[in-house]
């Protein structure tokens, strides 16, 4: 088969049981209209660990939304790295926090100066990419959904601090999820520590937050080893599987649950609400759809980072060009070989709305952490062709009442 050979992944995991899902409905309709690539995945469950969730949305007579989930091979205790999709739910928690500190007359657009007081903590009072050269949680948000920045989501993580962000996300209803790190070689006491955060208005010092130490516990029972190899922060070649048993941990449905509690914050119990202003929905949405070309500040060099950068299904696979009149709200990641893709897909044209979420490991050698894997030989092809069956389908999907979509359809006029 061109561009797949199989392989084995040596995925051990220790201390689980299986609770797996798959619905005959979506496993049909991808296998019904699979090509030969997708079928050959579709296939070997144990080699790509793939999982899905497709989200139909029906509209009642009053525009509201109901969901009808439908999942394949969906089960939240196989281990797959979550990658950037963890800055998701940081951008999330970095608002909410803001708005409780709107007391210090600051905001998301506040100058925000983060300083260093413990081993591996770098100080950081610039910003190139901001129209005024200074750092603000506004300008670390649009650069984590624009390209999916690293550096700025180390700054959410900062600002957040390891024990906050985890236990209001285990408040709100999601014990599984576990984010332990930055995106920068550091040791787990390291990670527990946060860096001195102040906030500027007028030149001086509005708000100050102290450093912080993680006394958050973790269940590290259920031990996770990937692979057959691996290369050590030396570049060494190590010859044992990599352990991922303290790693960012977010299963796939509650990656979903979480975009769905911004997108339609009143679908989800109260207690799964982040507590936002209408204003940082709306600035969500923005950056969340927006392409880099649209972009001033920060200003990308679109050879590199295209418009389909950050848009997996359908688009990413060849540089795709993206329809006008489609817009994709979503969050991907990517490392280890493991690819992730969290999206809500509008066609503003055709009155079509869906969400869907997958994940596919494609890492032929089975060696971790050597930048060898089938990203485009397998991994975005897979995103392509699994969006359009989905799409095809919802073109000819009936619905008794079209969808009002104007809450989605904004401008992307440059900002303040």
């Amino acid at each position: 088969m061109k561009g797949i050979r199989l392989f084995v992944i040596g995925i051990m995991i220790f201390g689980t049981s299986r609770a797996q899902r798959t619905d005959h409905f979506l496993e049909g309709l991808l296998q019904g209209q699979a090509s030969p690539q997708l079928r050959t995945i579709l296939a070997h469950p144990d080699s790509f660990r793939y999982q899905l969730i497709y989200t139909q949305i029906d509209r009642d007579a009053h525009n509201r939304p109901r969901f009808h989930s439908y999942y394949y091979r969906v089960d939240p205790l196989e281990y797959f790295n979550p990658a950037s999709t963890v800055k998701m739910p940081l951008a999330f928690l970095a608002l909410e926090k803001m708005n409780n500190l709107r007391s210090h007359g600051i905001d998301k657009y506040s100058p925000m100066l983060t300083d260093s007081a413990f081993s591996g903590q770098h100080p950081v009072s610039t910003d190139t990419s901001a129209a005024d050269g200074r750092p603000s949680l506004a300008q670390y948000i649009k650069k984590i959904f624009l390209v999916s920045d690293n550096d700025a989501y180390n700054r959410l993580y900062e600002f957040l601090g390891q024990q906050y962000l985890n236990e209001r996300l285990w408040q709100m209803g999601y014990p599984r999820i576990r984010i332990t790190r930055r995106f920068v070689p550091m040791t787990e006491e390291e990670n527990r520590h946060t860096n001195p955060v102040r906030f500027m208005r007028n030149d001086s010092v509005a708000y100050e937050q102290p450093p912080a130490e993680s006394k958050a516990r973790f269940d590290f029972s259920r031990q996770v080893f990937i692979g057959h190899a691996h290369l050590d922060r030396n570049d060494s070649l190590v010859h044992t599987p990599m352990d991922f048993t303290r790693h960012n941990n977010v299963p796939l449905e509650d990656e979903q649950s979480l975009l769905q509690s911004i997108l339609f914050p009143e679908s989800v119990p109260p207690a799964k609400r982040f507590h936002l202003t209408a204003e940082d929905y709306a600035f969500l949405y923005r950056y969340m759809s927006q392409y880099p070309s649209e972009e001033r500040h920060p200003r990308y060099d679109t050879a590199e980072y295209f418009d389909s950068y950050t848009k997996f299904f359908f688009f990413k696979a060849g540089r795709t060009p993206i329809p006008g009149y489609i817009r994709v709200f979503n969050k991907p990641g990517w490392s280890y070989g493991f690819l992730t893709d969290v999206a809500y897909i509008v066609d503003f044209k055709n009155k079509v709305e869906f969400m869907l979420s997958g994940v596919i490991y494609v890492n032929r050698d089975g060696v971790l952490n050597d930048d060898k894997y089938e990203y485009d030989e397998t991994g975005y092809p897979f995103f392509r062709e699994v969006g359009e069956i989905i799409y095809r389908y919802e073109l000819g999907r009936k619905r008794r009442h079209r969808p009002d979509l104007g809450k989605f359809r904004l401008s992307y006029a440059p900002e303040r």
